[in-house]
């Protein structure tokens, strides 16, 4: 392989820590003794000890976990058998469908959360209630539910439905041809589509911000409520919390998402080499 020029491996790093150096000040400044200003005095963990004596803090984990984990359960249903009819049925607007699968994750959220306010407001003059899980929770699996679709088809894509066929040839039941031979194929996809859904449930701010209510708040809406009082170091904790539960996330989903074929070969070359 060519080695990048130096001009180019400079611009990547400026890059790198433009992208990368907030976030390391802000885990840096969760250690921060003063409470108060930008001002480095000492090193102390002691604001997280702060963090999870607070009650709304408390609150606010207990709410985001749940819509998190109820929306992903949801999505993740639903995206893998949208998926999974996408990849087997060629039906007639395929192309329309794919192209309404893409529209909830090419819009903009700002656009996203005010259609959703605007629907549910006019969905209470039938039906009243009150913003909160509910409401927060179907909003999440309006867009986690194309991610999870697009990441199970594409997991299947190099499949075709010969596999499932040939099962059936040999004496398989539909059922059982799905569970041995589709469901295994399209199991990693599946892991991966569902741990990006909760991902994005866990981190989203602004559809939740406009379909939340009074009364029920998710983390990132806290952090921003916080915020306009003024950054303390305990919120800089939480938001630190934050970033390495999602990094954590995004690592697992990496490690699943990856072809078996690949990570057996990269434990491989090193006997390889020595042999």
């Amino acid at each position: 392989m060519r080695r990048p020029s130096p001009a180019l491996a400079a611009y990547a790093w400026a890059v790198y820590a433009f992208m990368y150096l907030p976030i390391f000040v802000l885990v840096l400044f969760s250690f921060n003794t003063s409470k108060f200003g930008a001002a480095w005095e000492g090193f102390t963990t002691r604001w997280y000890g702060v963090l999870f004596a607070r009650e709304d803090v408390r609150e606010a984990v207990l709410n985001t976990l749940t819509v998190a984990a109820s929306s992903t359960l949801l999505s993740t249903l639903l995206g893998t058998l949208l998926g999974l009819g996408l990849w087997r049925y060629t039906i007639r607007f395929r192309r329309a469908l794919t192209f309404l699968l893409v529209t909830p994750i090419v819009i903009p959220d700002v656009v996203m959360g005010v259609s959703l306010l605007m629907f549910y407001a006019l969905l209470r003059h039938v039906l009243p209630f009150q913003g909160g899980l509910v409401t927060v929770l179907l909003a999440h699996v309006t867009f986690q539910v194309s991610y999870v679709a697009l990441v199970v088809r594409s997991r299947l894509a190099g499949y075709g439905p010969e596999l499932e066929e040939a099962a059936r040839d040999l004496g398989a039941s539909g059922l059982r041809a799905f569970l041995h031979v589709t469901l295994p194929l399209a199991l990693p996809g599946v892991l991966s589509g569902a741990l990006l859904a909760f991902t994005l449930s866990l981190d989203d701010f602004v559809v939740t911000y406009f379909t939340s209510g009074s009364g029920f708040h998710t983390l990132p809406v806290l952090i921003y409520t916080a915020v306009k009082r003024g950054v303390t170091p305990d919120i800089n904790a939480l938001s630190s919390l934050l970033i390495g539960f999602t990094v954590l996330l995004l690592l697992i989903a990496n490690a699943l998402g990856r072809p078996r074929s690949q990570a057996r070969g990269e434990n491989n070359s090193p006997s390889e080499d020595q042999s």
